[in-house]
């Protein structure tokens, strides 16, 4: 496991749990709590302490390596642990458009394969992992192989298999469909990191879920402007966020309240806002940026999505939340 934060510690804790032999990467002190206590499992799936092996790089040859870094970090880590990587299947769990490409290019002798997690953990303290939603994790060839379809999926369908046996895992045929749709479900973490709420109460708030539905409809209308059709997610496909796209805001704030429920009582912080509670860089510009990245050569404006971006920014550098007034009218100019 490249990676032991939210994500990676849960799948690591819950691989050990199921009596499999584990080795993590992390650094600092997610690298000392690991070592000294193990990755603290908690929340939905069950209470578990994964003694597992830890150090800043693997040790030896896996036969199954997950990379579970932000998706900016991806790239580097693999390259710093490549000599164990060739020819094994590498499970990357990113968000966003570009981070299976781009891991592709770091281990061209390996079996790159995409996943999606959509269950949602909260990782604020080194080597303790609070699992506040559950749900599948989905997997897929992240490109497209050379050596024909049957061939890519082996692979992906392998991985699917061995963590079949430890939580619910859906291998995806499209898999660049996913991508998208998962990026419609990372529109939650923009406004909890800008304003410091948990993603139930932003949706709870009127003005604020309007912006976010403003936001997830500029998502839908670049997809469909780029021929993109989204894969079935979590209740979410192709035909419920077509007509998301063309919807007045009113009727489209019905999604996020959908996707509110589904995510229970247990207050989730969201991805973004938890990297700005620990003080390091999020990944906005891999989800509400790729909307605006990918909005380029379309005529599909992004104001909302553009805006977001700049105020988690603006978060991460004075570590001061901004209130649901400034967000509202900011999105809005």
């Amino acid at each position: 496991m490249i990676g032991a934060g939210a994500i990676g510690g849960a799948l690591a804790a819950l691989l050990d749990r199921a009596g499999n032999d584990v080795e993590v990467t992390a650094r600092g002190a997610g690298l000392a709590a690991i070592k000294a206590g193990g990755i603290r499992l908690s929340g939905q799936w069950g209470d578990h302490v994964a003694p597992v092996t830890a150090g800043e790089r693997l040790s030896r040859r896996p036969e199954l390596a997950i990379v579970a870094t932000k998706a900016v970090d991806a790239p580097g880590a693999i390259r710093d642990n490549l000599e164990w990587l060739s020819g094994i299947p590498v499970l990357v769990v990113q968000n966003g458009l570009s981070g299976i490409s781009a891991s592709v290019d770091a281990a061209p002798k390996s079996d790159i394969v995409g996943g999606l997690a959509v269950f949602a953990a909260s990782f604020l303290e080194p080597g303790v992992v609070t699992v506040t939603t559950g749900g599948p994790l989905y997997v897929g060839v992240g490109l497209d192989s050379s050596s024909g379809a049957d061939a890519s999926d082996i692979p992906a369908r392998f991985v699917a298999k061995v963590l079949g046996t430890v939580l619910d895992t859906r291998f995806v045929p499209d898999f660049a469909g996913a991508q998208w749709t998962k990026l419609i479900v990372n529109q939650v973490n923009a406004i909890p990191a800008i304003t410091g709420l948990s993603v139930q109460a932003v949706i709870s708030d009127r003005r604020l879920r309007r912006v976010m539905t403003a936001s997830i409809r500029e998502n839908v209308r670049v997809a469909r402007a780029r021929g993109t059709r989204f894969a079935p997610m979590n209740g979410l496909g192709n035909g419920i966020l077509r007509l998301v796209g063309i919807a007045p805001l009113s009727l489209g704030q019905l999604l996020p309240l959908a996707m509110r429920r589904r995510m229970g009582a247990v207050p989730n912080p969201g991805s973004t806002q938890q990297s700005i509670r620990r003080g390091q860089p999020t990944e906005i510009d891999y989800l509400n940026g790729a909307v605006v990245e990918a909005a380029k050569g379309t005529s599909v404006p992004t104001p909302v999505n553009a805006a977001l971006v700049a105020m988690v920014h603006e978060v991460e550098k004075t570590g001061q939340f901004l209130p649901a007034s400034e967000v509202v009218e900011r999105a809005r100019s």
